[in-house]
């Protein structure tokens, strides 16, 4: 995908800028940020904007998923945190710049998910908020790659009214995982966890290019499920299998595909509960499979020390409790010494690595996983499809 960048933007003097980013960031119970690590990220490209020249910057963000206009969800302290480390001051405002804006360098506007037409199903609603938007600027960036695979207002509408462009984090995301997938170095190998059943697809076409896929997390429950395997009170996502019955049966069938040969049951979903390392083929009813066991760890590793390029989507097992991380973090401590192009696609993968103080060793921790996923499926990103045109 041939995006057009910063590099790519004309003279931006006396010029104003809509930055879209993603300062989605986790808050605590009372309303303070845990991590700025996606404020952070957008940094360098407000920088850069900056220093071409630009007369201002409007920010634009989503926070959560509101229902009413949470006061908690407003964008003041995603503004002031920013201010803080721009050493500079960012001037929120109550809402999307309606007929009057400040002038001031840096405006943040409301969360953008308080407006009905940023997510509207009704297409002409949607890109009225959009035109509303795009009017505010001469130019548009997008710096929220996580964000990248919605048709919402501000990620698809907004670039059809005024030019735009790639931010410094979308391009070294695209340009990372594209050279991952379209041509890796090889071995590759791909190492998918979670629960949710949609990655099958992203399994199904990374057979054509990787050596080989390690299965784990309660997806790996999925498909020994479809094998036969009573699986016992363990996770799966039944209802996403039921649409995917015969790529199920291809990924089954191939023999590049590792499934776990033993599992950490635990009699209940808690890090006090009775476990034990079980065969694949013994759990129990009554017990649930919560990690890989010891002789599947092993063989991921061997597997993860061969390769050139790594892919990692999703957690092996239920790393937040200690019982049930010990796979995720001999797979995670395994991939950051490997010394190939590792790539990890964001969401609970990333807060795994996170966690295990591994980020600095990856080629890339994704800042989002579902935009991330679909670009290694083949599919194209509809917010950088508009970028690319």
């Amino acid at each position: 995908m041939k995006l057009r960048g910063l590099e790519d933007m004309p003279d931006l003097k006396g010029k104003r800028v809509f930055v879209r980013v993603d300062f989605n960031v986790p808050l605590d119970k009372n309303g303070s940020i845990q991590d700025d690590k996606r404020i952070r990220h957008a940094l360098p490209t407000l920088n850069r904007l900056l220093e071409k020249g630009a007369k201002q910057l409007i920010l634009a963000t989503h926070v959560g998923r509101p229902k009413a206009n949470e006061t908690k969800l407003k964008t003041d302290i995603e503004a002031h945190a920013l201010s803080k480390l721009m050493n500079r001051s960012v001037e929120k405002i109550k809402d999307w710049g309606g007929s009057h804006i400040p002038e001031a360098q840096i405006i943040m506007l409301e969360n953008l998910r308080f407006h009905p037409g940023e997510k509207s199903k009704d297409t002409s609603e949607k890109n009225f908020f959009g035109k509303q938007l795009a009017n505010l600027a001469d130019f548009y960036v997008n710096e929220a790659f996580s964000n990248s695979h919605r048709t919402h207002a501000s990620m698809t509408s907004v670039p059809a009214h005024i030019p735009g462009y790639a931010g410094l984090g979308v391009e070294k995301e695209v340009k990372a995982i594209e050279a991952a997938t379209t041509n890796p170095k090889k071995p590759l190998i791909a190492v998918i966890g979670g629960l949710k059943a949609d990655k099958l697809t992203a399994i199904y076409n990374l057979l054509e290019i990787a050596d080989y896929i390690l299965v784990a997390g309660a997806l790996a429950c999925n498909l020994l499920k479809a094998k036969g395997y009573n699986i016992g009170d363990s996770k799966s996502d039944d209802e996403g299998m039921e649409e995917k019955t015969k790529i199920v049966q291809i990924i089954n069938e191939n023999k590049k595909i590792q499934l776990p040969t033993d599992f950490v049951v635990a009699n209940q979903f808690s890090e006090s509960a009775r476990c034990k390392v079980v065969s694949a083929n013994e759990i129990k009813p009554g017990w649930m499979a919560l990690d890989i066991g010891p002789e599947s760890t092993s063989k991921f590793v061997t597997q993860i020390k061969l390769a050139q390029t790594i892919l990692w989507f999703g957690p092996i097992g239920v790393f937040e409790m200690k019982p049930f991380s010990n796979g995720t973090k001999a797979i995670g401590e395994a991939i950051a010494k490997n010394s190939g192009t590792t790539i990890i696609g964001g969401g609970d993968s990333a807060n795994a690595v996170k966690k295990l103080g591994l980020e600095a060793q990856m080629t890339l921790v994704s800042t989002g996983g579902g935009a991330s996923l679909q670009m290694i499926e083949g599919r194209k990103l509809p917010a950088l499809s508009v970028l690319s045109e």
